[in-house]
């Protein structure tokens, strides 16, 4: 699927061309003074202090509800070209744009977020993926906008069809990694460190009917789970052995690296924790019992727990139970189905999206579970920006779930729009920080 001359992210935020020219003094500046200013904020004693609160957090231990920003329309954000990229290469673009988010989110919407001293090499590691690409229609609103419309054409019809499902092929380009590794490290010796990063829980997103029904159509699958159940049992599980096979591959080949840091888990938070690695880590060999692992099924919102446990999770666990702990939904609504993800192995976080019933949720969840709830990005995309509304539903929520002694990360994601006003995102983490703050005292 890619060819030799890109460098691919394994946490799945693109593909860079690698430059094999001499990086002009320029550009090499122009990072080098990005990196030093990321690393005079990693210096920060909060930072250390934040990342203690989200290890507490993921341990279940009660701390202030830790609120994280993600999913951000980065393109009606700049404001006096703080996110403007001044470096001519392919290559320092993608670098320099990677550091300029991460400064820019710091000093306007931090949150609960942490600066880490560290820039990332990414692996470069080629998968040909599953031989099958979606196939479809899309309807744009705003060309600056990476946010689409798509229509999916069917390609999976029949039995026959499933021959297109194909098993994943991972190598690893080891020199192109170190290339990579070497050019950055002379671009940031003495300001700093450089790490490689290779594939962390975050590439390994495993929704594996959130990607069937771009091959199979949504009323297509629905109809098919009650008048072709057998079919739909071979699809999914040949899908997923597919992605168990990939997962194989990463871990034989030692392309792991860990995740209980600065990594966002799922849909959700920060992984920091002090339950992974594994016992008997071997930091030569990460495994996937090393890492957080997620999976999800949002296509099955509306199927009941039993089906959504026959048709999606039983498949899911399969997958699931590789890994030391677990991330479990996204955009679904999952306070109606507890039942069926208890049996989920090494379960920590459960999304609650804005669409669940509050009450019936924070019962269910209790302090068994993360409780990671998402607010409703809609409030952005209103002509009139309504600060107080926002506040009102953050706070209605957080009193729900400290009656019922929740541990709660507020993750604010999806964000499609802020009718290019970046100030109503600022404005939103201050009073976030105030509202999670107040209610962890």
């Amino acid at each position: 699927m890619q060819d030799g001359n890109w460098l691919v992210d394994p946490a799945r935020r693109g593909a860079v061309a690698r430059d094999d020219a001499e990086l002009g003094a320029s550009d090499k500046r122009a990072l080098r003074e990005l990196g030093q200013r990321l690393a005079t904020y990693a210096a920060l004693p909060v930072q250390d202090a934040k990342a203690d609160m989200w290890r507490a957090l993921n341990g279940l231990r009660q701390v202030k509800p830790m609120v994280w920003i993600d999913e951000i329309p980065w393109h009606e954000m700049g404001v006096d070209d703080e996110l403007t990229l001044r470096t001519t290469t392919e290559w320092s673009r993608y670098h320099e744009w990677e550091l300029r988010k991460l400064i820019y989110q710091w000093e306007h919407m931090p949150a609960d977020m942490v600066v880490e001293p560290a820039v990332y090499s990414p692996l470069v590691v080629y998968n040909t993926a599953f031989g099958i690409a979606e196939d479809v229609d899309i309807a744009v609103t705003d060309e600056a906008n990476s946010i689409v419309s798509r229509h999916f054409n069917i390609q999976i019809r029949d039995e026959d069809d499933l021959e297109k499902i194909k098993v994943p092929v991972v190598t690893h380009d080891r020199r192109a990694s170190e290339q990579h590794y070497q050019q950055l490290q002379d671009i940031f010796a003495g300001t700093i460190d450089v790490k490689t990063r290779g594939a962390n829980g975050f590439c390994f997103w495993f929704a594996p009917w959130d990607e069937m029904i771009r091959w199979w159509g949504v009323q297509e699958l629905l109809t098919d789970l009650y008048d072709r159940p057998e079919f739909v049992h071979k699809a999914i599980d040949r899908l997923v052995n597919a992605y168990l096979s990939m997962l194989d591959q990463f871990e034989d080949q030692d392309l792991l690296r860990l995740n209980n840091t600065y990594y966002r888990i799922g849909s959700g938070g920060l992984g920091y924790t002090d339950e992974l690695p594994a016992p008997d880590y071997d930091p030569g060999h990460v495994r996937a019992k090393d890492l957080w692992g997620s999976g999800a099924a949002q296509i099955f919102s509306d199927v009941s727990p039993r089906m959504h446990w026959e048709f999606a999770m039983q498949y899911e666990v399969r997958w699931l139970s590789r890994f030391g702990l677990n991330y479990y939904g996204c955009c679904d609504p999952l306070h109606r189905k507890m039942g069926i993800l208890e049996k989920i192995p090494n379960l920590r976080k459960v999304s609650m999206s804005p669409w669940v019933d509050i009450d019936q949720a924070v019962a269910n969840v209790g302090n068994r579970y993360v409780f990671s709830y998402k607010p409703n990005p809609a409030v952005f995309a209103e002509k009139t920006w309504h600060l107080d509304k926002a506040r009102d539903e953050l706070e209605m929520v957080l009193t729900k779930a400290k009656a019922h002694g929740c541990v709660v990360e507020v993750i604010m994601k999806d964000i499609s729009t802020l009718r290019y006003e970046p100030h109503r995102l600022w404005e939103w983490a201050a009073m976030a920080a105030e509202v999670t703050r107040c209610y962890g005292e």
